[in-house]
């Protein structure tokens, strides 16, 4: 589905598209491992593509900083796969209960109810702790790399990794490097 949906956009099949097409498949099926058949388990995989491709597309004509699509690649895709547990569960692979569409209409609301109750805590800590600390490093820690200015080490001393990329601004700042542990 993924594939296809490059191909739509008038794009070529990637290498980063098809390594996240199996991350949002293996997300959207945790969840619903072990209550639904093989085929809506292929079904799952390729509906949860749709919404996660989506989201893929429209985050960058917004302000929202989801550099991995953690968002898109495991938030739309497991809340697809919770979901996915209240319509098509089948007591023949479960062993529990049957979902929406083979007859329990009481499935999908405990789905639905932990769905967003997962999402509510979720944006309730974030809330809590950007009270207290900035939730995101300032511009020139990102510029000089994250391993080095929030864990003292360099993981790329050299080669295209160690390449700094940072505004003229960012010049004047300090640069911390990492320095070796000692033998």
């Amino acid at each position: 589905m993924w594939f296809a949906l490059d191909l739509i956009r008038g794009r070529k099949v990637t290498a980063i598209g098809a390594a996240t097409a199996v991350i949002v498949g293996c997300v959207a099926i945790t969840p619903a491992g072990g209550y639904v058949s093989p085929g809506w388990a292929m079904a799952l995989g390729a509906l949860a593509a749709l919404p996660s491709y989506a989201l893929i597309v429209w985050r960058p004509r917004t302000r929202v900083d989801e550099t991995l699509d953690v968002l898109a690649a495991h938030g739309m895709a497991g809340f697809f796969g919770i979901l996915f547990i209240g319509l098509f569960a089948q007591v023949a692979w479960n062993g529990v209960s049957n979902g929406l569409a083979y007859g329990d209409a009481r499935q999908p609301g405990p789905a639905s109810a932990a769905s967003a109750c997962a999402f509510t805590m979720t944006f309730a800590l974030l809330k809590l702790i950007g009270a207290v600390m900035p939730l995101r490093a300032a511009e020139l820690e990102e510029a000089i790399g994250m391993d080095v200015t929030q864990h003292g080490e360099e993981a790329y001393a050299s080669g295209e990794g160690a390449i700094l990329v940072t505004t003229e601004a960012g010049l004047d700042g300090p640069r911390p490097v990492a320095q070796p542990e000692p033998a």
